[in-house]
């Protein structure tokens, strides 16, 4: 955990508040940096589908934060351990997660998901989740510890195709699928045209792959400690504007 408690050192910015009273910041608000969800700018503030809204709730309530980077795993295993006030961006709310966490209203909805899957694995555009899952042979590359929301997560589980789990970016996990090590991966749309926009020229080796049958895409909140005061979660609610 050395690298959250340098990023608490390093990577701060109080942006709730303005002033002096910025260097009280006692929340930790992890963030990992996610086009476009979550893009760091060079003065330590970050922004994005997400990041806005999440750095926003904070700035209306007046609560004073830092932004610290922090890979997703370490973000999770940090808010379980629950010995700080911290909190995390953008997850997804789950039976699982709220046992150990606690969760503002969402900050944003996706699009229904996607899977970016390499140009060699063919299948019928907007085909079922069901009948895609059933292909034979098919590998799926997953981010460990990830939740893609209930109806891809428990499809999974339904038909078990080869599973591939890896601690990579999405970035990484494209370049994974352009080598074959797995067909497909699953994304919100938004982040699948991201991705293929600035492929270049290696984005022909992938195609977009939506589903017949997805649902409406998963909100997103802000997770947070158990040690983060109830009032403070209430404070960011009525500060939260997404509906």
């Amino acid at each position: 955990m050395q690298g959250i408690a340098h990023a608490r050192r390093a990577l701060w910015l109080g942006l709730a508040i303005a002033g002096p009273a910025a260097a009280t910041a006692n929340i930790t608000l992890f963030y990992n940096e996610r086009p476009p969800y979550l893009i760091a700018a060079h003065d330590g503030s970050v922004s994005g589908l997400t990041g806005t809204p999440a750095g926003r709730a904070f700035a209306t309530a007046g609560i004073p934060f830092m932004w610290a980077r922090t890979p997703a795993n370490r973000q999770l295993a940090a808010i379980k351990q629950n010995k700080a006030m911290d909190c995390a961006v953008g997850w997804f709310k789950n039976p699982e997660r709220e046992q150990f966490a606690q969760f503002t209203k969402a900050i944003y909805r996706d699009k229904p998901a996607v899977a970016l899957a390499n140009k060699g694995f063919q299948v019928n555009q907007y085909d079922t989740l069901e009948r895609v899952l059933a292909t034979s042979g098919i590998r799926v590359l997953l981010k460990e510890n990830y939740s893609y929301g209930p109806f891809i997560d428990n499809s999974i589980a339904r038909y078990s195709p080869h599973l591939t789990h890896t601690t990579a970016e999405n970035a990484l996990m494209l370049e994974m699928i352009r080598k074959g090590r797995a067909d497909l991966m699953f994304m919100a749309e938004e982040e699948a045209d991201y991705l293929l926009a600035n492929a270049g020229a290696g984005g022909g080796d992938f195609y977009l792959l939506k589903f017949s049958d997805m649902p409406a895409g998963e909100k997103r909140y802000i997770m947070c400690s158990k040690q983060v005061p109830e009032d403070i979660i209430e404070r960011l609610n009525r500060a939260i504007t997404f509906e």
